[in-house]
């Protein structure tokens, strides 16, 4: 059976040129930004109503692990695994053989983290001594993680359920809708914020609640999209189901490879725990507005390269592989080299706009800063990672990446205890993870040109020329309109957004304009 009899009809056509990508990746990413906004109007909320104070420093670390290990079992690991199996079923085999793969997949993946999630809670007090060691003398804060860890956990049940819907949609060209489902996690914490905090004795305990009620809003909305393709899963165990021991084949070596910048930021976390009350806070709000960038962008380009490579891979069109390859490093370089240099230009401004009140020192401004402009360095590799590794995991292999993994990750473990023995406190922690993580990205580039799966196309160095062009003149747009920014502390906040807007808008305008008097056309972004 073809493609198109495998597609029940009115579902969505995976794009498979250029073009389609493009288009494809537009609407993913304007889905993701919707949430990435939303998340960025959470954070406001969060650092404006609670701080940076000892129950905010547990939630953020409870809420760390679950996911973390989200990234494991679901968008992770897991979606390199299953997609390609997926991607080749979709093609090669019937509609009820994918069906059937889809319910096998659902019945051992639930099984697992239910077992999971029920032996986590329960040892909640054990493993709080290991992942808080350095909350251990301070009780109230020990117990407040405590608490917040069971409530947060079973969200990984829930996710990961989530992501294996949305990975079967993506599959099918759906991409709307799994990347707007992020955003009833913003919607539901902003609400608790709001509307539970007042009412508990602990208000940070809120949000705790916020994210398993977003877990439950998550899976449900996904399941109506795949009623429309008659795909919904129905949990069904299939001792030895051929398609379910393919993917826990590639899974296993995967779990680590391609998750090594979660378990860096899972480090940083856990050591961040022994430094001064705050530091915890501090790396995740940078962290956060780091990753608005890279989630709206990087993953989006992701999302939708995977399936189109593991397709490409399955009908052996090695030069299509290449050429996707090569299109979506273009875009990824376009987009991170000027978001890194906004990002550590305009950091204390941007800090400051957001967050800064009387719950959000200018000292913490400060030290979030200095966070967020460490984190920066490595934007662009962390974006390569997200389309780099896919260009392994669409051939099935996944022992190249996870070779490079423990590479990568073994050094940033050695930076981090080097930072943070030298006294760098959070600042080396993140400059340590964007370290490895350019290591991670060129160790992987290496890998697929020594495979000969990814050849650079005509163009770079034209390309090239007209970036650091652009680049040069937005930083000097930057540069005149950011001016001291302890001034702006004293602004009202209407003064404040209207400047920030100016840079950013100013910016983005300087770079554009500065690319399209260079010669680069949106055709150009096109094969």
């Amino acid at each position: 059976m073809n493609q198109s009899d495998a597609s029940p009809a009115g579902a969505g056509e995976t794009p498979a040129s250029d073009e389609g990508l493009l288009k494809s990746s537009g609407v993913t990413g304007s889905m993701t930004m919707v949430s990435r906004v939303l998340g960025l109007v959470r954070d406001i909320v969060i650092a404006r109503l609670f701080g940076a104070v000892e129950g905010v420093d547990a939630f953020f670390l409870a809420n760390k692990i679950p996911n973390f290990m989200r990234r494991l079992f679901a968008e992770g690991a897991f979606n390199q695994a299953f997609v390609p199996v997926l991607s080749e079923y979709r093609t090669k085999r019937s509609h009820a053989e994918v069906q059937d793969l889809v319910n096998a997949v659902a019945a051992s993946l639930g099984g697992l983290l239910a077992i999971v999630t029920v032996l986590v809670v329960a040892a909640a007090p054990l493993l709080a001594m290991v992942v808080a060691y350095g909350f251990i003398d301070e009780p109230y804060k020990f117990d407040a993680f405590v608490q917040m860890f069971r409530i947060t956990f079973p969200y990984l049940l829930l996710i990961s359920m989530t992501a294996m819907c949305g990975a079967v949609l993506n599959s099918y060209g759906y991409f709307a809708g799994p990347a707007i489902t992020p955003a009833m996690l913003n919607l539901s914490l902003i609400a608790c914020s709001f509307l539970l905090a007042p009412h508990l004795a602990e208000p940070a305990l809120a949000l705790a609640w916020g994210v398993l009620i977003a877990g439950v809003a998550q899976l449900l909305f996904q399941l109506p999209f795949l009623v429309h393709i008659r795909l919904l899963p129905v949990p069904r165990p299939r001792r030895g189901h051929e398609g379910v021991r393919r993917i826990k084949r590639l899974m296993l070596p995967a779990l680590f490879g391609v998750s090594v910048s979660q378990i860096n930021l899972l480090f940083d976390t856990v050591i961040a725990s022994l430094l001064v009350t705050g530091s915890v806070s501090w790396l995740y709000y940078s962290d956060r507005l780091m990753e608005l960038p890279l989630g709206t962008f990087g993953i989006a380009i992701a999302i939708v390269v995977l399936p189109s490579l593991s397709r490409k891979h399955a009908s052996q069109s090695m030069d299509e592989f290449s050429a996707t390859l090569d299109w979506a490093f273009r875009l990824v370089c376009l987009i991170a080299l000027p978001a890194t240099l906004a990002l550590i230009l305009i950091a204390e401004p941007l800090l400051v706009t957001l967050f800064q009140n009387e719950n959000f020192t200018a000292f913490d401004v400060e030290r979030s800063a200095a966070s967020l402009k460490a984190y920066a360095v490595g934007l662009t590799a962390f974006m390569a990672v997200k389309i780099f590794a896919p260009g392994f995991y669409a051939r099935q292999n996944t022992r190249t990446p996870v070779r490079i993994g423990v590479i990568a990750m073994t050094v940033n473990m050695v930076l981090n205890v080097s930072f943070y023995l030298s006294g760098f406190a959070h600042v080396g922690l993140a400059l340590a993870t964007s370290l490895a993580a350019v290591l991670n990205a060129s160790l992987l580039l290496f890998g697929l040109r020594r495979d000969g799966v990814f050849r650079f196309q005509a163009g770079w160095g034209r390309l090239l020329l007209q970036m650091l062009a652009a680049n040069a003149v937005m930083i000097l747009v930057l540069l005149s309109l950011t001016g001291q920014w302890e001034e702006w502390m004293e602004w009202t906040i209407v003064a404040k957004v209207g400047q920030l807007a100016l840079l950013v808008l100013g910016g983005l305008l300087a770079y554009l304009l500065s690319l399209y008097v260079c010669g680069l056309r949106p055709r150009h972004l096109l094969r």
